[in-house]
């Protein structure tokens, strides 16, 4: 088990109750908590013990963390279980399939807007409110993304910090 503060474990809970909001379980935000706060990677063992779940809870949480690609899996030599830890641009993934999520919004009103043979003015004027936002927004995180994974210097993580 991991050892952490109040404020920690304050933060994991918060974190888990906000995941639902991104169609994540408390679980698997409280999964990504931990790893956030983690030193090292973390085993499902470790895992389930630091959070007080079942490793099967763990486990299935872990794999969907995999398939958004929030957390890598890495070996140990001579280890035969498995480690989590966050992918080194995982926030950067969280963004960018955010943007591709509100991207699809815009593609189905763009079919809605071909296909149907009467829309409302009031949908009409709430479509180019989406439309106006996407075109300057969504574009703009797309630059700055791309700014940020051309940049090593700030990608670099910082270095433990000296305990005083």
């Amino acid at each position: 088990m991991v050892s952490m503060d109040k404020a920690q474990r304050l933060f994991i809970d918060r974190l888990g109750d906000a995941a639902e909001t991104d169609g994540m379980s408390p679980i698997a935000g409280r999964l990504f908590a931990a790893l956030l706060l983690a030193p090292a990677p973390l085993s499902l063992d470790e895992l389930a013990a630091t959070l007080g779940v079942s490793k099967a809870s763990v486990s299935t949480d872990a794999r969907r963390l995999l398939e958004r690609r929030i957390v890598e899996r890495i070996t140990r030599s001579g280890d035969r279980k498995d480690y989590y830890e966050l992918a080194p641009d995982f926030f950067a993934r969280g963004i960018r399939d955010r943007v591709a999520r509100w991207r699809r919004i815009q593609q189905l009103i763009d079919g809605v807007r071909a296909d149907a043979s009467d829309l409302p003015v009031a949908a009409e004027d709430r479509f180019e409110t989406v439309e106006a936002i996407q075109s300057t927004v969504l574009d703009r995180i797309d630059d700055a993304l791309s700014e940020w994974e051309r940049t090593p210097a700030k990608r670099k993580p910082r270095r433990k910090r000296a305990s005083a």
